[in-house]
């Protein structure tokens, strides 16, 4: 899997590619009553990676994609 950030308005709304080969560990069910919308993915990815994806997903919407 790759997870990429959202559309960047900076960046003429084009996101980029924030770790690729990463593996999908778990998708957690969602609370019935969440109003969330998206849905939590535990990824498993080495330690520089991580930081990388914690870094993204606090200043951006993060999205996972299946590539082939």
């Amino acid at each position: 899997m790759d997870v990429v950030t959202a559309g960047d308005p900076a960046r003429n709304g084009a996101g980029r590619v924030v770790a690729a080969g990463v593996r999908v560990a778990e998708v957690p069910k969602a609370a019935v009553d969440s109003l969330e919308s998206g849905a939590l993915v535990v990824l498993s990815a080495p330690r520089r990676t991580a930081g990388r994806l914690a870094t993204a997903g606090a200043v951006s919407p993060l999205a996972v994609v299946l590539c082939r």
